[in-house]
């Protein structure tokens, strides 16, 4: 049997014990370290790099998720959590499985099962298997944002966010002192931010709409800086129906 290494990420310590009593079973999976929340789990990942990592999601500073956003190439997870509502979040990111707390013993063995086909380069795809086991709520809506800054990661708020703009593979978040840089898509923001406060304006751009100062069409919505930023005829449409126009 190949070896593999882990490391568990979970702020509970009695998670983490459970976690470690059953990886007893498993000989042949080492526990590299253990870390109490996300940014201590960064440093470990960057420092060891194991084969996959246990994860909770929801732990102080920042989430499970944001963590994963921060590394170049995150390593595979078994998530670890007692909510069921980021289940196909989970998948879109490099799940092996999703345990929800308290684990049962024979479902953690299941886990490992699957971690051994997915690194061990199997053909069966376990993912439909996983969906099946439980009933999932998803909830997607963007609470905050995480970034990396001159080595530095940085949780903005939303309220700081003056707007949002496309840049090549990247966004930029504009605030009102800096701008960041993220790696993701127009529709990532479009889809997970709340309609009522946020509208596409243009194909490169979202907006919040606290943000509004006025709308000079055809072409541009003034903010709150005196700023304009370009409008589109279906952003002008979405506009009248959010503001009610």
């Amino acid at each position: 049997m190949k070896n593999y290494s882990c490391i568990l990420i979970d702020d509970e310590l009695l998670a983490r014990s459970l976690v470690r009593e059953y990886l007893q079973d498993f000989p042949f999976i080492n526990i590299l370290h253990e870390c109490g929340d996300g940014f201590e789990g960064l440093k470990a990942i960057q420092n060891l790099q194991p084969d996959f990592i246990f994860l909770d999601i929801q732990m102080p500073k920042i989430n499970g998720f944001e963590m994963l956003e921060l590394l170049d190439n995150p390593p595979p997870v078994i998530f670890t959590t007692a909510f069921d509502s980021y289940a196909m979040q989970a998948f879109e990111t490099h799940a092996l499985d999703y345990l929800l707390k308290p684990i049962a013993k024979d479902r953690f063995a299941k886990a490992i099962s699957k971690m051994l086909v997915q690194l061990g380069n199997a053909t069966e795809n376990p993912i439909a298997e996983i969906l099946a086991d439980a009933n999932f709520n998803q909830d997607d809506s963007i609470q905050r944002i995480v970034v990396k800054h001159h080595h530095e990661v940085i949780v903005l708020p939303l309220q700081d966010v003056k707007y949002f703009e496309a840049y090549g593979d990247y966004i930029k978040i504009h605030t009102a002192t800096q701008t960041f840089l993220k790696k993701k898509t127009m529709a990532y923001f479009e889809k997970g931010l709340a309609a009522k406060d946020f509208i596409r304006v243009h194909r490169s751009y979202i907006i919040p709409t606290q943000q509004i100062q006025k709308i000079d069409p055809p072409d541009f919505v003034v903010i709150k800086d005196g700023e304009k930023i370009p409008l589109s005829k279906t952003g002008y449409v979405k506009l009248k129906t959010v503001l009610g126009l």
